[in-house]
């Protein structure tokens, strides 16, 4: 079955990320399969589809070919260990949604700074009774403000509405999806097979990006500072890359960290807006003309919140998304997603951002800049409306979900599924396993 809703919300994709660019044929296949409220099958099939034109402008691929039904599948993850036991839950024991006086608060605590910063505020033991007792007698903005205030991470549930009048959600609604600039004349390669890229992102909209990249051939190098470990996810995120890790706030750290800016074609950041200006790098093109820059947040680049800390559950629960699906559903709490939908389309499209940018380098000779952000993607997916009704397991639909291949990982063996897309008949590829990160030396 050809998905005619996936195919009509690529286009406006594309046409919203690559103005002007040669748009590639596309053909979109496969049910829907992910149930919810939104079109969240299709925003994961049409994601992909932009991935896949942005590669063939590269490539040359005459055709891009996406099977829906694999692109919803690695929403959830491409890579899937076969001992469950392997990795731990993703969540943190406290993170969660909690009724406050006056409504629902999602705590993120997955990080543990982010968990004592919580904790401090709600002045509790770390146990769940306690926190419940304790978010009750707040107020849902009030405590979102002071948990923000001391480094932690929380939204409360607002409306499509009050998310649409709300400072960030307007400055958000009226940003692009994609916001570029031009960059200096400078050098590097403009074929993907032999580009260097360089990954300073986290959960998981970052990695999803720069895995494609590594799928198409690109060598990719991620970088984490001491510390930071994601161990449910580095089996999925660390797919086809080498992994390093640095100190950026020590002089050797930040002089390495410099060097491998220098000698990269594309550069892919997802922290916080200031982050790498705090780190004397907010001018990546100065250090490497030609650059392709490429960088991505949790709620964009203007209004109050540009500078928030903040991850795909929490932007659901703030713009709408969560509460959309409380009542879509008939449910007494919020109800987000079936995956996290935000980071991985957000993922795709940095992705897609990233080989436009080593296209555009191919004619023009110069680099650029490219910023997204999950809370426009969520306005891109509440944008499109309802998707077409998702087709249960039972139907077949995900027969074709059979792994192309067992990979021997340090988790054990797993299965990697096979390639939600083809650029001009080529499947991604992937020629490194995953691995923990801090695996690999900091060098090319």
């Amino acid at each position: 079955m050809v998905t005619a809703p996936s195919r009509s919300l690529a286009d406006k994709l594309w046409e919203q990320l690559a103005p002007g660019e040669r748009a590639a044929p596309v053909a979109i296949e496969g049910a829907a399969t992910l149930d919810s409220a939104l079109a969240v099958s299709e925003l994961a099939a049409a994601s992909v589809a932009v991935a896949g034109r942005a590669a063939a402008l590269v490539t040359g691929g005459a055709e891009v070919r996406v099977d829906s039904a694999l692109a919803s599948a690695w929403f959830g993850a491409a890579v899937r260990p076969h001992d469950p036991a392997a990795v731990p839950s993703p969540w943190d024991a406290l993170a969660g949604d909690y009724r406050s006086a006056d409504g629902w608060i999602r705590l993120h605590t997955n990080a543990p700074h982010h968990r004592a910063a919580a904790i401090a505020v709600l002045g509790v033991a770390p146990e769940a009774d306690a926190v419940v007792a304790a978010v009750a007698a707040w107020r849902g903005e009030e405590l979102e403000s002071a948990v923000v205030a001391a480094g932690g991470c929380a939204a409360v549930m607002r409306t499509a509405g009050e998310w649409a009048r709300h400072p960030q959600g307007a400055a958000v609604a009226a940003e692009p999806l994609v916001a570029w600039g031009e960059g200096r004349a400078g050098g590097g390669t403009t074929a993907i097979a032999s580009a260097r890229v360089l990954d300073l992102t986290r959960v998981i909209a970052g990695p999803v990006a720069t895995r494609l990249l590594a799928g198409l051939g690109a060598d990719v190098l991620r970088v984490d500072p001491p510390g930071w470990d994601e161990p449910a996810l580095e089996p999925d995120m660390t797919l086809g890359k080498r992994c390093a890790r640095l100190d950026a706030r020590t002089a050797a750290g930040h002089d390495r960290l410099r060097a491998l800016v220098a000698e990269a074609d594309i550069v892919v950041h997802g922290y916080r807006a200031d982050a790498l200006a705090r780190l004397g790098l907010g001018d990546l093109d100065a250090i490497r003309p030609g650059i392709v820059d490429v960088g991505l947040d949790a709620y964009g680049y203007t209004g109050p919140w540009a500078t928030r800390r903040g991850f795909d559950s929490l932007v659901q629960m703030s713009s709408g998304i969560a509460e959309e699906g409380m009542r879509w559903f008939g449910r007494d709490r919020p109800t987000p997603l079936p995956v996290q939908a935000l980071d991985h389309a957000t993922g795709y499209l940095a992705a897609a951002a990233a080989l436009v940018g080593l296209a555009r380098r191919a004619r023009t000779g110069r680099g650029s800049r490219a910023r997204l952000s999950l809370a426009r993607t969520a306005v891109a997916l509440t944008d499109a409306g309802r998707g077409e009704p998702a087709s249960p397991p039972e139907s077949g639909a995900l027969a074709r979900l059979a792994p192309a291949s067992v990979l021997h990982t340090p988790w054990g063996p797993a299965s990697l599924l096979p390639s939600p897309v083809l650029v001009g008949g080529e499947p991604l590829r992937f020629e490194r396993g995953p691995r923990p990160l801090g695996s690999d030396a900091p060098e090319w």
